[in-house]
């Protein structure tokens, strides 16, 4: 009879106010990080670099899976349906998290479904132009536009890519008219650039180093407010008279939504030590990246931001697609 009572008392005793079952440590088992574009590329290099060193500071690896196809929207579908206990992460960048919540509709919301976990870093879009064209600066490039109404067309990786978005901020601040030529991707873009088949072009600073350096195409300025350390001889926008004008590649880590706060606050304040680390500077620089450390307060904002200004930017220039 004595047993009987005993076992019916233990849980009521182990739940008792004030008592709580001891909580396993985290992590205790891999982590899953998704990067949301194919294995090899510039994103899947940051992925690798980032967490073979986070993982060893966390004393668990994390197991990298690439999920390309739907830019993006197939990796931050299975990550915004995972469970949020932190073993399922995603890098999210500008595509995820920006330029596509601004013109496309998608099967989640880049906010709601997502926990932010911190910034990894961003590199600038640059101002290029064809080797031939007879401007040097901005404001020649800016004059050579007005002179030349419809006869100067710019490249993009395609409709509603970051690249495309910023040439179009670029010319709602110009006021002037530009043919937009989408490519399939930078590649084919920078191929019709040099050809001189279009004239200009705002690709992201890292796609563009090797054909700025063979001197095939000419920049004339970066996005963002600071002069890039690989470039310290190239102006910003922002100091060619077009104030405040920013466009990132940007990249940073997100989580399903509704992750616990003190295993955010542990990912977030491990990856802070990650990144400002030299080593990895040194390894995102291949990429032009400049590591930035953020809270995940701060991250958050800087993604409603981010999606903001584009979709006001979309609604203003007309630009919405289908898918």
């Amino acid at each position: 009879m004595q047993r009987r009572t005993l076992l019916r008392t233990a849980p009521a005793l182990f739940c008792a106010p004030g008592m709580a079952w001891a909580q396993p440590a985290y992590p205790g088992k891999p982590i899953r990080y998704i990067v949301p574009v194919a294995a090899g590329g510039g994103s899947d290099m940051v992925g690798r670099s980032l967490t073979e060193r986070w993982g060893i500071l966390l004393k668990q690896p994390f197991v990298v899976e690439n999920q390309g196809g739907g830019g993006g929207v197939i990796a931050s579908q299975a990550t915004a349906r995972a469970a949020p206990d932190g073993y399922t992460l995603m890098q999210g960048y500008v595509a995820t998290h920006g330029t596509s919540p601004a013109t496309r509709k998608l099967p989640y919301d880049a906010v709601r479904d997502f926990t932010a976990i911190g910034m990894i870093g961003a590199t600038p879009n640059v101002l290029v132009v064809n080797a031939g064209l007879p401007v040097r600066t901005v404001r020649e490039f800016v004059d050579y536009v007005k002179k030349n109404p419809g006869r100067v067309s710019y490249g993009s990786a395609g409709q509603g890519s970051l690249t495309h978005l910023t040439m179009e901020l670029f010319k709602q601040q110009i006021d002037s008219f530009m043919v937009h030529i989408p490519y399939r991707g930078v590649a084919p873009a920078f191929t019709d650039l040099i050809g001189g088949q279009t004239q200009a072009m705002f690709p992201g600073l890292a796609a563009a180093i090797p054909h700025i350096r063979s001197g095939r195409v000419r920049p004339l300025a970066v996005t963002g407010l600071r002069r890039h350390p690989q470039f310290k001889d190239l102006p910003t926008l922002d100091e060619s008279g077009f104030k405040g004008f920013d466009a990132q590649q940007w990249y940073g880590v997100v989580g399903p939504a509704g992750m616990p706060a003190p295993i955010v606050r542990q990912l977030n304040e491990t990856l802070a030590t990650v990144l400002r680390a030299p080593d990895l500077r040194d390894k995102l620089a291949v990429e032009a990246i400049e590591p930035v450390v953020m809270s995940p307060e701060e991250f958050s904002a800087f993604i409603k931001n981010d999606i903001a200004r584009w979709t006001q930017l979309a609604k203003d220039r007309k630009i919405e697609l289908d898918s």
